[in-house]
């Protein structure tokens, strides 16, 4: 069986549509031409692809706080579709009780883009996402995990980590970063999605340098907290990036039972599609 006919969930994607959603005024990146994909073609790609079911994440590119366009996605794609939302800091319990209603299971933090010092005041949004069991997924990159990682411990929300916490290739695999990347695996509440490869790879498809950091993450947190993304419509992408080939990283890399783990058991766990 191709893996093109196996049972997938995408945990990490985007849908930008302008034209029913413009930009958020005064965003700084406005994603435009490839970069671009509403959910309507997006399921189309699904379809092709095998694809049942998607996390998708607001982009902090072109909408920032604004979550129209991802919403609108959940609640036209007769239960396809779950979310992570970009929300202000001070975000309150109520409005995430109504985001939390409409598909919404986690709130975005991106902590490579924004940086350590826009984040500084988070630690009661994380309790209050403890309290109403919704994860808080971090982008981060090199040793920017160690910024946060004291706030993750003292509230022991539930953590999702972008990308496989896009480590530095040229610092090796004992960046301090990555190591407490590791150390969360023994966390059951941490989840790592292996994705992102075009983030930090340095060789390009099919981003062989980054399989010591893969073997290490496996190792850690067991395919029981790992899970597959596309990162579709691959945004600011240094290369041409398709979402073929990054299903067939997978096939290759992974036989037929840990593919199921990772593409269907665990996220279909975690998200409760």
């Amino acid at each position: 069986m191709s893996i093109f006919d196996e049972p997938k969930i995408d945990t990490h994607c985007h849908v930008l549509d302008p034209e029913r959603f413009p930009y958020f005024p005064g965003v700084a990146y406005q994603p435009a031409g490839q970069e671009m994909g509403g959910a309507k073609y997006f399921s189309h790609l699904m379809d092709a692809y095998g694809v049942q079911h998607a996390l998708l994440v607001g982009p902090n590119s072109g909408y920032a706080t604004d979550n129209r366009c991802l919403l609108d996605a959940i609640e036209n794609g007769n239960g396809r579709f779950k979310g992570i939302a970009v929300i202000a800091n001070d975000c309150d319990t109520s409005t995430l009780l109504k985001l939390k209603s409409r598909g919404i299971v986690g709130i975005a933090f991106n902590v490579a883009l924004h940086g350590v010092a826009y984040y500084a005041d988070i630690e009661s949004l994380l309790f209050r996402l403890k309290e109403l069991d919704m994860f808080a997924q971090f982008q981060v990159e090199g040793n920017l995990l160690l910024a946060v990682s004291p706030m993750i411990a003292k509230t022991k929300v539930k953590v999702l980590i972008d990308h496989c916490g896009r480590p530095v290739m040229a610092d090796g695999i004992d960046q301090e970063g990555f190591k407490a990347l590791l150390e969360l695996g023994s966390e059951k509440r941490a989840v790592v999605k292996l994705s992102g490869f075009a983030k930090f790879s340095q060789t390009g498809y099919p981003f062989e340098d980054t399989n010591p950091y893969v073997e290490a993450l496996i190792a850690a947190f067991g395919l029981e907290q790992c899970i597959w993304a596309s990162d579709w419509p691959y945004l600011k992408a240094p290369y041409r990036v398709d979402y073929g080939p990054m299903l067939k990283w997978v096939e290759k890399r992974f036989t037929a039972n840990e593919r199921r783990a990772l593409l269907w058991d665990t996220p279909q766990r975690l998200f409760n599609f």
